[in-house]
Protein backbone atom coordinates (compact mmCIF):
# COMPACT_ATOMS: atom_id res chain seq x y z
CA UNK A 1 0.00 0.00 0.00
CA UNK A 2 1.21 3.29 -0.97
CA UNK A 3 0.81 6.65 0.98
CA UNK A 4 -2.12 7.42 -0.94
CA UNK A 5 -4.80 5.71 0.82
CA UNK A 6 -7.59 7.54 0.54
CA UNK A 7 -10.42 5.37 2.71
CA UNK A 8 -11.04 2.34 4.33
CA UNK A 9 -14.61 0.57 4.76
CA UNK A 10 -15.67 -2.77 6.33
CA UNK A 11 -18.69 -4.36 3.98
CA UNK A 12 -20.59 -7.53 5.97
CA UNK A 13 -21.90 -9.77 3.19
CA UNK A 14 -23.46 -13.30 3.48
CA UNK A 15 -20.33 -14.69 2.15
CA UNK A 16 -18.17 -12.44 5.02
CA UNK A 17 -16.49 -9.41 6.03
CA UNK A 18 -15.02 -7.55 3.30
CA UNK A 19 -12.36 -4.68 3.80
CA UNK A 20 -12.30 -2.43 0.90
CA UNK A 21 -9.00 -0.01 0.28
CA UNK A 22 -9.22 2.83 -1.76
CA UNK A 23 -6.13 4.78 -2.93
CA UNK A 24 -6.16 7.88 -4.64
CA UNK A 25 -3.12 9.84 -5.98
CA UNK A 26 -4.10 13.49 -6.28
CA UNK A 27 -0.93 14.69 -7.89
CA UNK A 28 -0.42 11.32 -10.49
CA UNK A 29 -4.17 11.02 -10.72
CA UNK A 30 -3.75 7.31 -9.37
CA UNK A 31 -7.24 5.39 -8.00
CA UNK A 32 -7.24 1.73 -6.86
CA UNK A 33 -8.85 -0.31 -5.34
CA UNK A 34 -8.19 -3.42 -2.98
CA UNK A 35 -11.16 -5.56 -2.05
CA UNK A 36 -9.82 -7.87 0.76
CA UNK A 37 -6.20 -6.73 0.39
CA UNK A 38 -6.65 -7.92 -3.70
CA UNK A 39 -6.21 -5.36 -6.30
CA UNK A 40 -9.57 -5.27 -8.19
CA UNK A 41 -8.98 -1.98 -10.22
CA UNK A 42 -5.94 1.02 -10.81
CA UNK A 43 -6.43 3.67 -13.14
CA UNK A 44 -3.66 5.80 -13.63
CA UNK A 45 -3.07 9.10 -14.80
CA UNK A 46 -6.48 10.26 -14.45
CA UNK A 47 -7.01 13.81 -15.15
CA UNK A 48 -10.63 14.06 -13.52
CA UNK A 49 -9.80 13.87 -9.91
CA UNK A 50 -13.59 13.59 -8.83
CA UNK A 51 -15.98 10.98 -10.16
CA UNK A 52 -16.88 7.21 -9.32
CA UNK A 53 -15.34 3.93 -9.53
CA UNK A 54 -17.58 1.08 -9.48
CA UNK A 55 -16.81 -2.75 -8.91
CA UNK A 56 -18.14 -5.90 -7.40
CA UNK A 57 -17.28 -7.46 -3.65
CA UNK A 58 -17.98 -11.02 -2.95
CA UNK A 59 -18.85 -14.20 -4.13
CA UNK A 60 -22.27 -13.02 -4.97
CA UNK A 61 -20.23 -9.91 -6.89
CA UNK A 62 -22.43 -7.34 -4.97
CA UNK A 63 -21.45 -4.06 -6.56
CA UNK A 64 -20.17 -1.29 -5.11
CA UNK A 65 -19.41 2.55 -5.74
CA UNK A 66 -17.07 4.58 -4.23
CA UNK A 67 -17.76 8.31 -5.27
CA UNK A 68 -14.80 10.82 -5.40
CA UNK A 69 -16.41 14.47 -4.67
CA UNK A 70 -14.36 17.71 -3.82
CA UNK A 71 -15.08 19.03 -1.25
CA UNK A 72 -12.80 22.23 -1.23
CA UNK A 73 -9.77 23.47 -2.58
CA UNK A 74 -7.44 19.83 -3.03
CA UNK A 75 -9.32 18.27 -0.08
CA UNK A 76 -11.69 15.41 -1.27
CA UNK A 77 -14.64 13.02 0.37
CA UNK A 78 -15.03 9.75 -0.12
CA UNK A 79 -17.76 7.85 0.11
CA UNK A 80 -18.92 3.93 -0.82
CA UNK A 81 -22.39 3.23 -1.70
CA UNK A 82 -23.37 -0.55 -1.63
CA UNK A 83 -26.32 -2.01 -3.74
CA UNK A 84 -26.74 1.64 -4.56
CA UNK A 85 -27.23 2.53 -1.31
CA UNK A 86 -25.00 4.35 0.93
CA UNK A 87 -22.55 1.91 3.48
CA UNK A 88 -24.99 3.16 6.40
CA UNK A 89 -28.15 2.82 4.17
CA UNK A 90 -26.83 -0.60 3.16
CA UNK A 91 -26.10 -1.99 6.38
CA UNK A 92 -29.21 -0.93 7.95
CA UNK A 93 -31.49 -2.74 5.57
CA UNK A 94 -28.61 -5.70 5.40
CA UNK A 95 -29.72 -5.93 9.35
CA UNK A 96 -33.99 -6.38 8.47
CA UNK A 97 -33.05 -8.88 5.71
CA UNK A 98 -30.35 -11.46 7.29
CA UNK A 99 -29.26 -12.23 10.69
CA UNK A 100 -26.20 -13.29 11.89
CA UNK A 101 -24.68 -14.96 14.72
CA UNK A 102 -20.92 -15.52 15.90
CA UNK A 103 -19.83 -18.95 17.45
CA UNK A 104 -16.98 -20.68 18.42
CA UNK A 105 -17.78 -24.67 17.77
CA UNK A 106 -14.39 -26.54 18.12
CA UNK A 107 -12.11 -23.80 18.77
CA UNK A 108 -12.83 -22.30 15.70
CA UNK A 109 -15.03 -18.97 15.28
CA UNK A 110 -17.92 -19.32 13.00
CA UNK A 111 -20.12 -16.81 11.34
CA UNK A 112 -23.75 -17.95 10.46
CA UNK A 113 -25.84 -15.48 8.51
CA UNK A 114 -29.48 -16.62 7.40
CA UNK A 115 -30.62 -14.28 4.21
CA UNK A 116 -34.36 -14.86 5.40
CA UNK A 117 -35.79 -14.37 1.98
CA UNK A 118 -34.32 -17.14 0.77
CA UNK A 119 -33.27 -18.97 3.85
CA UNK A 120 -30.29 -19.66 2.64
CA UNK A 121 -27.50 -20.17 5.57
CA UNK A 122 -23.68 -19.48 5.12
CA UNK A 123 -20.91 -20.25 7.39
CA UNK A 124 -17.49 -18.57 6.67
CA UNK A 125 -18.36 -17.55 3.31
CA UNK A 126 -19.66 -21.06 2.83
CA UNK A 127 -23.17 -21.45 1.39
CA UNK A 128 -24.34 -24.63 3.89
CA UNK A 129 -26.85 -27.30 2.53
CA UNK A 130 -30.11 -27.23 5.00
CA UNK A 131 -33.34 -29.35 4.99
CA UNK A 132 -36.16 -27.00 5.49
CA UNK A 133 -39.48 -28.36 7.75
CA UNK A 134 -42.47 -26.94 8.76
CA UNK A 135 -43.30 -26.90 12.21
CA UNK A 136 -46.47 -26.71 14.35
CA UNK A 137 -44.86 -22.93 15.33
CA UNK A 138 -43.39 -22.22 12.26
CA UNK A 139 -40.26 -23.55 10.12
CA UNK A 140 -37.08 -25.40 11.01
CA UNK A 141 -33.99 -25.39 8.90
CA UNK A 142 -31.41 -27.99 10.00
CA UNK A 143 -27.92 -28.51 9.51
CA UNK A 144 -24.90 -29.19 10.30
CA UNK A 145 -21.56 -27.58 11.24
CA UNK A 146 -18.48 -30.30 11.55
CA UNK A 147 -20.37 -32.49 13.81
CA UNK A 148 -22.82 -30.18 15.44
CA UNK A 149 -26.44 -30.25 15.05
CA UNK A 150 -27.71 -26.87 13.75
CA UNK A 151 -30.76 -25.32 13.67
CA UNK A 152 -32.65 -22.05 12.58
CA UNK A 153 -36.19 -21.71 13.98
CA UNK A 154 -38.50 -19.50 12.33
CA UNK A 155 -41.63 -18.54 14.67
CA UNK A 156 -44.09 -15.42 14.76
CA UNK A 157 -43.49 -12.99 16.96
CA UNK A 158 -47.34 -12.52 17.09
CA UNK A 159 -46.72 -8.64 16.77
CA UNK A 160 -46.90 -7.56 13.28
CA UNK A 161 -44.31 -4.76 13.52
CA UNK A 162 -41.89 -7.60 14.51
CA UNK A 163 -43.10 -10.10 12.36
CA UNK A 164 -40.50 -13.56 12.29
CA UNK A 165 -38.44 -14.07 14.75
CA UNK A 166 -35.42 -16.13 14.12
CA UNK A 167 -33.48 -18.20 16.60
CA UNK A 168 -29.87 -20.26 15.50
CA UNK A 169 -29.68 -23.49 18.05
CA UNK A 170 -26.60 -25.52 17.84
CA UNK A 171 -27.09 -28.92 19.76
CA UNK A 172 -30.09 -27.69 21.29
CA UNK A 173 -28.22 -24.67 22.91
CA UNK A 174 -29.73 -21.28 21.73
CA UNK A 175 -26.72 -18.82 20.61
CA UNK A 176 -27.51 -14.84 20.83
CA UNK A 177 -27.38 -13.13 17.37
CA UNK A 178 -25.38 -10.44 17.22
CA UNK A 179 -25.35 -7.04 15.04
CA UNK A 180 -22.96 -6.06 12.87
Amino acid sequence: MSSDLAGVWEVALSDGVHRIEFEHGTTTGKRVIYVDGKEVLRRDWMFKLVGKETFNVGKSDTKATINIDAVSGFAYEYTLEVDGKSLKKYMENRSKVTSTWVLNLDGTDCRVVLEKDTMDVWCNGQKIETAGEFVDDGTETHFTLGHHGCCVKAVSSGKRRDGIIHTLLVDGTEIAECTE
